[in-house]
């Protein structure tokens, strides 16, 4: 079951990440925002905004799966996995600079995950041997 945790939240994460990643793209690479129809054709002729919508489905239908067997409360906290991963690629694929308040927030972000997980693991054992 472990497995299936750790594959299907790493999917999860890359699609999510994937989704973030390519609106930027898309943006920078749009031009200036006029919401008239040149510029939607400038957006959707990016492939950019196609990463956007495959990462958008693929997440989905990883979260679907992935609330089948997961139990919800770690798993909606690691589905923000994707806000530390994000914030990580987009330093290093935009020049992004890290602010000490943002790893701060990425490390909270981690160690709230780690507990939900660990008190999940002790809540089944407790169960296992009752």
């Amino acid at each position: 079951m472990k497995r299936f945790y750790l594959i299907g939240f790493g999917l999860l994460m890359a699609f999510d990440t994937l989704a973030q990643l390519s609106f930027k793209w898309a943006g920078l690479h749009g031009g200036d925002p006029t919401f008239d129809l040149p510029w939607l054709l400038r957006v959707f002729a990016q492939p950019y905004i196609y990463g956007a919508i495959i990462g958008y489905i693929g997440a989905f239908f990883s979260w679907m799966v992935l609330l089948t067997r997961a139990p919800v409360g770690p798993a909606f906290a690691a589905s923000h996995l994707e806000i530390v991963s994000v914030l990580l690629l987009s330093a290093w694929l935009f020049g992004e600079r890290l602010t000490p308040l943002q790893w701060l927030g990425s490390a909270a972000i981690v160690a709230g995950i780690l507990c939900l997980a660990r008190g999940e693991a002790e809540a089944e054992a407790e169960l296992a041997d009752a």
